[in-house]
């Protein structure tokens, strides 16, 4: 039988914890983004594609941007545009979700300051599994201008 030393277990040591993480990991978020404010704006959406490997929901968000962070869902009863907060947003296994304007999205509530575009606000999102233990995943989502990513949720910062 070899006997390792020190030398040689403290480089498998590291890189083990380094792996560990990654391998329990089961959430991806994808192309976040958050959409730049005027002024005066209190309110914006973050947006982005969530992917749970063994399937979950998205149950918290925060950023330190903002006072209220909350999942929301956008839709269209007729000509009426509705919006509420979620308790929790389902990710099916294996399958992305979409957050995005006009459906699903992190709402940043009670801005501490405007958002433009070229910084990066970070969001911490709290994903619940179907064995019921949480994970978070910590997003650096840029900010996009105002503008052509406007669309449903131009006016979406009076909220």
């Amino acid at each position: 039988m070899r006997t390792l030393s020190i030398k040689t277990l403290a480089p498998l040591a590291l890189a083990a914890l380094l792996a560990a993480p990654l391998a329990h990991a089961q959430t991806t978020v994808t192309d976040p983004w958050v959409r730049g404010t005027v002024a005066q704006q209190k309110a914006t959406g973050m947006f982005a594609t969530i992917s749970s490997a063994q399937g979950g929901r998205l149950v918290a968000a925060s950023s330190p941007v903002a006072g209220v962070v909350e999942i929301h869902e956008m839709s269209m009863d007729g000509n009426v545009m509705r919006m509420r907060a979620i308790e929790a947003l389902e990710l099916p296994a294996g399958k992305a979700v979409a957050l995005q304007p006009g459906g699903y999205h992190v709402m940043l509530i009670d801005l501490k300051q405007p958002l433009a575009a070229g910084q990066t606000v970070p969001v911490t999102l709290v994903i619940e599994g179907a064995d019921g233990k949480r994970e978070t995943v910590e997003v650096q989502a840029p900010v996009r201008a105002l503008g052509k990513a406007g669309g449903m949720m131009q006016g979406h910062g009076k909220h």
